[in-house]
């Protein structure tokens, strides 16, 4: 039996600068490390995504867990974990869909005024824009040189097969790689299935994956 931890980063940056920690996101990894140790958690190994964000979380985790006497065997880092490039996906699809669209031009319109407030809400809140552009490249709408949705998936699925061979692995990873994931432990690879399990994963959970008989099952999620 094999036992995954998917770790989300913690709170990143505003959207304009979103990888990285914010100070939010640096305290939840400092609680998850401190937790961590009360529950004297050793990690035999732990892959990290390719991220900044990600990155970050698993140095102030790993470093807390040290002190604490257990320090993982084995620290890889695997960009195939890595969530998907919203920014280039973006810069892709809302131009040519706000041409196609009038009420997402209007949509878009307002967000690109309400970002240049560097104290708006907007720079936390997900947007109707963000999810008609996210859905035109799931559909592939548009032609676009950005990874597609079906490589991202097949990416995150390729990282889950290569995972160590340990009995307990965790990964610093993202929310939608995380959707990915459970999503896939009921057979399923439903954008809208993976994305709702994203929407929900929260900075810092820990959702829990368990190989028996050559399949994963879900453990427990947001814990």
């Amino acid at each position: 039996m094999q036992l995954l931890s998917l770790i989300r980063h913690g709170q990143a940056g505003s959207r304009q600068d979103y990888d990285r920690l914010s100070e939010t996101g640096r305290k939840q990894a400092r609680l998850l490390g401190q937790w961590l140790v009360r529950q004297q958690t050793r990690f035999d190994a732990v892959v990290v995504g390719g991220l900044k964000r990600q990155r970050e979380t698993a140095e102030i985790v790993l470093e807390i867990l040290s002190r604490g006497g257990l320090a993982p065997d084995e620290v890889v880092e695997d960009p195939g974990w890595s969530e998907f490039d919203i920014d280039s996906v973006f810069a892709s699809v809302a131009p040519r869909l706000a041409q196609a669209d009038a009420g997402f031009r209007s949509a878009y319109q307002s967000l690109l005024q309400a970002l240049d407030d560097g104290g708006s809400p907007i720079h936390r809140q997900w947007t109707a824009a963000d999810t008609a552009v996210v859905q035109s490249w799931i559909s592939g709408q548009f032609e676009t040189e950005t990874e597609s949705w079906q490589e991202f998936t097949a990416r995150v699925r390729d990282a889950l097969a290569r995972l160590p061979s340990r009995p307990h692995t965790a990964v610093f990873t993202s929310a939608t790689p995380v959707g990915v994931c459970v999503a896939g432990c009921f057979a399923s690879t439903s954008p809208d299935r993976i994305l709702h399990l994203a929407g929900a994963a929260l900075n810092t959970n820990i959702t829990s994956l368990i190989r028996r008989d050559g399949a994963w099952r879900l453990y427990g999620f947001n814990l």
